[in-house]
């Protein structure tokens, strides 16, 4: 869909947090790459942390953010297979309000075109909380430039037309 230039852009506050047992600081090149694309676009990384593959901890790391009120958007990275040890849409299902199920289903056609059928092994999903969004990524550097590129770039872009996730920001907690 297009970008209308005539529309202003308005940054959102956005907080990544990479999901992983293994990863640290000076290795986690996926979440690298969204905070680089985060900041291209012009919007605000407003926290940034790593967490194990733990349900709990995730929960409560969700939670946290999604009750600060300067953090419109949750992105993470990792912890979405079929493994015992990725519980990230668990951990989505334990805060959620309403499901984005077109967001899960987009990303696995964008992926295909990368991985092929590989994709069904992904549980990319995304959720409404509390007038907070949250999307889940897998970890690897293609999957995180597949969502960003393919899917949050423009939905996180005031200027996306016809519609875009920013607009509906001061909308998600009506009643």
């Amino acid at each position: 869909m297009p970008i209308d230039p005539a529309r202003e852009f308005r940054p959102v506050n956005i907080a990544l947090l990479t999901v992983s047992d293994t990863r640290t600081p000076a290795d986690d090149t996926s979440g690298d790459i969204l905070a680089q694309r985060i900041r291209n676009a012009g919007h605000h990384l407003f926290a940034r942390a790593i967490e194990r593959d733990d349900l709990d901890a995730l929960a409560d790391r969700l939670n946290g953010w999604i009750d600060d009120p300067a953090i419109d958007v949750v992105v993470t990275t990792g912890g979405t297979g079929l493994t015992g040890r990725d519980v990230t849409p668990e951990a989505f299902d334990r805060v959620k309000e309403k499901d984005i199920p077109g967001f899960g289903e987009l990303f696995r056609r964008l992926s295909y075109r990368s991985i092929g059928s590989s994709t069904v092994q992904s549980r990319a999903c995304a959720v409404v909380s509390r007038g907070t969004y949250l999307f889940a990524l897998p970890g690897s550097n293609g999957a995180v430039k597949d969502g960003w590129d393919g899917i949050l770039a423009e939905q996180l872009d005031s200027r996306n037309r016809p519609c875009n996730f920013v607009d509906l920001l001061p909308r998600l907690q009506e009643q």
